[in-house]
C-alpha cells in the first residue's frame, strides 16, 4: 500500500491544503456579517460602496471565468461569491432604508405619548425610543457603570472580558476552518477529485482570452481598491462598532493562503507572473485587513464609551 505522500512533493501537498483551507474561508467569509446585521437590526456601519466594489470584482471574476472556460468547479464558486455579494448588499439596503424607516414610523405615535417636551435633551439620552441597533447598554452594564467608587475599573473589565472572549471565539472558528480545508483538501486527494499539476505538464502554449484576462486584472484591481471606503469610514466615525471582526479575519486567512498556495505551487518567474495580479491584490488587501484590526483596536475605547 502506497504511503499517503507517495506520487505527491511537499510543495505539492502544502499548496494544495493552502487552497483548500483558502476556500472554505471563501465561502463562510460573509457569514459573520450578514448575523452581525441581523442581531443589530442595522447595517449603518458598512459602507456600501466597500460592498458595491467588492461586488464588482466578484462580478468580473465570474465573467472572466466564463469566458475563460474555466473548470465547473471555478464557475460555480465564483456565481456563489456574486450571490452572497448581493444577499449582503440587499441586507444593508433594507436595514438602512426600509426596515428603520418601518420601525420609526410605526414607533413615533408612542414616541410623542412618553416623551415629556419639558426634559432637558441630554436627559433623554437613556430613552429606550430610538431605531434597531442604537445598542443601548444592558442593564447590567449600567448598574457596573454607574456604581459610585468603581465604574471604570467595573467597565474596564467587562470590556476585556468581551474581547478575551470574542478572540478566544474566532481563534477556535479560525482552527475549525484550517481543519476542515486540510481534511478536505486530503479526502479530494485520496478519491481523485484533486490531482496535482506538475510544472512539467503544464500547457505554456495555452493562453486565456485577453478579455478574461483584462476582467482578472480588473476584479484584482476592484479587491485591492474594496477596502479603503470602510477605512475611511471607519476613521471618519471613530468607531468599528458594527463590524464583524470575523469577517476581516476570515478574509485575511483566505487571502494569506491564497497567496501561499501559488507560491508553494512553483516559484518560477513564467508562474508567478502569471499569477502576479492576484498575489499583489491578495497582499494589498491583506495589509488594508491589518489597518481595520488597528482600527478595532484604537477605537475600543470609543465604542465602549458609546
Amino acid at each position: 500500500m502506497k504511503s499517503f505522500m507517495d506520487d505527491l512533493s511537499l510543495g505539492e501537498a502544502l499548496s494544495g491544503t493552502l487552497g483548500s483551507i483558502s476556500l472554505v474561508s471563501w465561502v463562510l467569509v460573509l457569514m459573520p456579517q450578514l448575523a452581525e446585521n441581523y442581531r443589530a437590526k442595522n447595517a449603518q456601519s458598512l459602507s456600501l460602496a466597500f460592498l458595491a466594489v467588492w461586488f464588482v470584482g466578484d462580478l468580473t471574476n465570474l465573467i472572466g471565468a466564463v469566458w475563460a472556460q474555466l473548470v465547473p468547479t471555478v464557475i460555480a464558486l465564483a456565481f456563489y461569491f456574486c450571490f452572497a455579494d448581493a444577499v449582503l448588499i440587499l441586507q444593508c439596503l433594507y436595514y438602512n432604508y426600509f426596515f428603520g424607516h418601518i420601525f420609526y414610523q410605526s414607533s413615533s405615535p408612542q414616541a410623542e405619548i412618553t416623551e415629556d417636551p419639558s426634559r432637558p435633551l441630554l436627559a433623554r439620552q437613556d430613552s429606550n425610543v430610538g431605531l434597531p441597533g442604537s445598542r443601548h447598554r444592558s442593564s447590567a452594564f449600567q448598574e457596573l457603570w454607574n456604581t459610585d467608587g468603581g465604574e471604570t475599573l467595573a467597565a474596564d473589565n467587562y470590556e476585556n472580558n468581551g474581547w478575551a472572549k470574542r478572540w478566544a471565539r474566532n481563534v477556535l472558528i479560525i482552527l475549525c476552518v484550517c481543519i476542515l480545508g486540510a481534511v478536505g483538501w486530503a479526502i479530494a486527494w485520496k478519491t481523485g477529485l484533486w490531482v496535482p499539476v506538475h510544472e512539467h505538464h503544464r500547457k505554456t502554449d495555452v493562453r486565456s482570452p485577453v478579455g478574461a484576462e483584462i476582467l482578472g486584472y480588473v476584479s484584482a484591481v476592484c479587491y485591492l481598491g474594496a477596502r479603503i471606503p470602510q477605512i475611511a469610514k471607519n476613521y471618519r466615525n471613530k468607531s468599528c462598532e458594527g463590524l464583524s471582526l470575523l469577517f476581516f479575519v476570515l478574509s485575511l486567512l483566505g487571502n494569506s493562503t491564497y497567496g501561499g498556495g501559488i507560491i508553494f505551487h512553483s516559484t518560477q518567474r513564467t508562474y508567478l507572473l502569471d499569477n502576479l495580479p492576484w498575489l499583489v491584490g491578495s497582499i494589498g488587501t491583506m495589509g488594508e485587513d491589518i489597518v481595520i484590526f488597528v482600527q478595532f483596536y484604537r477605537y475600543g475605547d470609543s465604542n465602549r464609551i458609546k
